[in-house]
């Protein structure tokens, strides 16, 4: 064995042993903009990571949504490279360019890629991975995936760790296994308050892991205009002023009762 093949499996040993040890120098964070979930997260979402959401397949598009979200605060104004499987494509319909705009994203820095199973998606994310002109790589499967395992996660990672871009993992239909996942969230649909027309996407959102830090749940809502996660709105709806003639503290006299005689 070659000293540079050495010194390359000592760099990678070297990088896997933080992970593992949770000393990872100067970890660099973006806020998601929901106050109670950044304090959780230390400050944000840990760039140059693995994040992992879960979701069953009632709720994809939640979780989709959810990511998008996710996609957008870690990218900026790079580039986001968002892989599929074909099988996921059928599963879950296609990706509507306008509800990433309505959304926020801007579909012209999407850049959608289409692999023939969950090996090649897997293996095209490594590879995405290690360009750092990217904002962030959306990785997206449905169902119980074999070629998933810690060795593969552990591969990403240190993908992400070395490039600087952030890998996010969309697991529709599937459940938790051991990865080396920074962060592993749930994502459902949450009732949305009643308005009329179009309102903002409100999520039901569960950190279930968090490497170091405490976990939490939280009902999320994401603000189109400002593309920024915050706490449900508590009025979507304009508040009536005040009757111009009299005063706003003037009780309302209830139907008057007849006593019986």
């Amino acid at each position: 064995m070659t000293g540079a093949r050495l010194d390359t499996l000592a760099r990678l040993q070297g990088a896997i042993d933080r992970l593992e040890s949770g000393t990872t120098e100067l970890v660099r964070r973006v806020p998601l903009g929901h106050a109670d979930a950044d304090a959780t997260l230390q400050g944000g979402l840990a760039l140059g990571a693995l994040h992992e959401v879960f979701c069953d397949g009632r709720h994809g598009a939640a979780a989709t949504g959810f990511v998008a979200g996710l996609a957008r605060r870690l990218a900026e104004q790079r580039f986001l490279l968002w892989i599929r499987s074909d099988f996921s494509a059928r599963e879950n319909g296609e990706l509507a360019m306008e509800g990433f705009a309505e959304l926020g994203l801007d579909p012209r820095r999407l850049v959608v890629v289409r692999a023939h199973d969950a090996e090649s998606a897997l293996r095209a994310s490594a590879d995405a991975l290690a360009c750092n002109g990217l904002g962030a790589v959306v990785t997206e499967l449905w169902g119980e995936i074999r070629a998933f395992d810690l060795v593969a996660s552990r591969k990403l990672t240190l993908a992400a760790m070395q490039s600087g871009v952030t890998a996010l993992m969309l697991r529709i239909s599937a459940m938790p296994q051991a990865s080396t996942a920074e962060t592993r969230w749930v994502v459902r649909a949450a009732h949305s308050p009643p308005i009329e027309g179009w309102g903002a996407p409100v999520l039901e959102t569960s950190l279930i892991r968090n490497r170091h830090g405490q976990t939490g749940r939280w009902i999320m809502e994401w603000n189109c205009d400002v593309c920024r996660f915050r706490e449900p709105q508590t009025h979507p709806r304009p508040l009536a002023a005040a009757v111009a003639d009299r005063s706003h503290r003037t009780e309302i006299a209830g139907p008057e009762r007849r006593l019986a005689g």
